[in-house]
């Protein structure tokens, strides 16, 4: 019966997820979080002010996930107000008629950039409308852009799947960077077949076959650097990367390594001005250039703004314990006087710094009216309050489970998948990590939900922590392709309408595939 109801919450919210009509993430989270704290006064008997004091603490663990993504859509939204997105379609139009080479410069490196600097499926939709605008069919592109976020998709966002993804599970620095090194290896040796697959679906064999060597430039130029990364880092990879893809890419284009001859260039096609594309690059630019300053550790800003030195500290008798360090981290000690705390690292989480700030420059630079800045910090608002009340559950879901020590619902779970599988398992953890992708719409949140279950299973087989660990990343990052939230946002940019079930049918098999390609990797190099 404890493996049933452990197991049954999960199932169910995988059934409420995918049934016709399926129910949205933001709904069936919180509903199934509820069911298991029912579930753990009970059946499991567990103290009743300590399931308030972990729901609590999941509420306030949702704050940096939200910010990050509250920062990031706001980011986005300003380069489409104030043009910027548009000049860089415009450019990118410029320097090579090809299809190819578009759509391995907007598809592959930029979305590769952006998923680095926000995630949360922005890229699909920043990159299809530019395709689209450039004539490619719109259904095509959606199930291109959806197969191409993948890759950079583990160290997206500035690596919130990986450091923040796997937060809950206590792994010391050195087992979250051992995970980043396995994860980027993975992703390398998978990226050799994935971009030519999700090629496929829009150019003929033939077409990929005459631009195979700009192809290649443009995948290794986004992954040497991105694994090289992953090797000491667990927040740029794709980030860095990306940005130096994207230019080696452009370079490429501008020259036509690597591309056939059959699409000359348009002499009379209207040049964008220099000075306006290094206008329009300047947010990214700012937006790069703070992340490395504030994450390099050697500069000293990393320090400042991660202090755990107390400012001050006052209490709410009943309530918390509260603790405001000199870098403006907030502690919540003792909540309900029980033995939980969560913090929330205001300077240091990747929302205020860089994305809020480089907004708010960008506002004086482009001086744009009071009135358009408005309209995307609105905007911004009611396009958070969706994935807040999903991650809420998703939160105080995982939280939930892992009450109970030795009797917890993940390590019940875990024990019996393990006895079942065996050193086995390997074979099907990244699926599980793509089931959880699926159906939260988050690499981040997949993470945060099954990381508890892949680490017990590991730890009861005898398996690497780490490299199941890197596999669950992995499954959330290929997921992504089958991401019902991602299909339908990047649906609704493109103006496709009921065609998510004839999307999924496409992406699935990449995504199996993706799966097959990181087991054998895995099995080679790890085993």
């Amino acid at each position: 019966m404890a493996l049933f109801l452990s197991i049954f919450p999960i199932v169910l919210l995988i059934w409420l997820m995918v049934k016709k009509n399926g129910m949205p993430s933001y709904i069936a989270l919180p509903i199934v979080a509820a069911l298991i704290y029912a579930i753990k006064i009970i059946y499991f008997g567990d103290d009743f002010m300590l399931l308030n004091a972990t729901t609590a603490s999941g509420l306030v663990s949702t704050l940096t996930p939200i910010t990050v993504i509250f920062g990031a859509i706001m980011f986005n939204r300003m380069m489409e107000t104030t043009g910027c997105i548009d000049i860089i379609r415009k450019w990118l139009a410029n320097i090579n008629p090809n299809p190819v080479a578009q759509l391995m410069i907007i598809g592959w490196a930029f979305a590769f950039m952006i998923e680095g600097a926000s995630g949360f499926g922005t890229p699909a939709a920043i990159a299809a409308p530019i395709l689209m605008s450039l004539g490619f069919n719109p259904l095509r592109v959606a199930i291109f852009t959806l197969v191409m976020n993948s890759v950079p998709v583990s160290f997206g966002a500035v690596g919130t799947p990986t450091w923040f993804g796997f937060a809950p599970l206590n792994l010391t620095p050195a087992d979250i960077l051992s995970i980043g090194k396995q994860t980027g290896i993975i992703h390398f040796f998978a990226a050799f077949v994935i971009p030519v697959i999700g090629l496929s679906f829009i150019v003929s064999k033939e077409e990929i076959r005459k631009n195979l060597g700009f192809i290649g430039i443009s995948v290794f130029s986004c992954t040497l650097p991105y694994v090289a990364l992953a090797m000491v880092n667990e927040e740029f990879p794709a980030l860095v990367a990306g940005a130096i893809g994207l230019m080696v890419s452009v370079f490429a284009a501008n020259k036509g390594w690597g591309l056939s001859k059959d699409y000359p260039k348009d002499a009379n096609m209207e040049k964008v001005p220099l000075v306006q594309v290094a206008k329009a690059l300047a947010p990214l630019g700012m937006l790069i250039g703070m992340l490395v300053i504030t994450r390099i550790k050697q500069l000293g800003i990393k320090g400042l703004l991660t202090s755990t030195e107390p400012w001050f500290s006052f209490s709410l008798p009943g309530l918390s314990d509260i603790t405001v360090t000199q870098s403006l981290t907030i502690v919540f000690g003792n909540i309900f006087g029980e033995a939980v705390s969560e913090k929330y690292q205001t300077l240091y989480v990747p929302a205020w710094i860089p994305f809020v700030i480089t907004v708010w420059i960008c506002i004086l630079l482009y001086q744009t009216k009071f009135k358009d800045a408005w309209t995307f910090y609105v905007g911004t608002f009611n396009q958070t309050k969706k994935p807040l009340l999903a991650l809420m559950g998703a939160l105080i879901m995982v939280k939930l489970m892992m009450v109970g020590g030795d009797d917890s619902m993940v390590k019940i779970i875990g024990k019996e998948f393990a006895a079942i599988a065996g050193e086995n398992w390997i074979y099907f953890s990244p699926y599980l990590g793509a089931i959880g992708a699926f159906f939260s719409g988050s690499n981040t949140v997949s993470n945060l939900t099954f990381g508890p279950i892949q680490q017990q299973i590991a730890l009861d087989t005898g398996l690497s922590v780490t490299l199941i660990l890197a596999m669950q990343s992995i499954g959330g990052a290929m997921g992504n392709m089958v991401c019902i939230n991602n299909i339908i946002a990047v649906s609704t940019v493109l103006g496709i309408d009921k065609c998510e079930g004839a999307i999924i049918k496409k992406t699935v098999i990449p995504m199996v595939i993706y799966g097959m390609i990181a087991v054998l990797v895995a099995l080679i190099f790890f085993i």
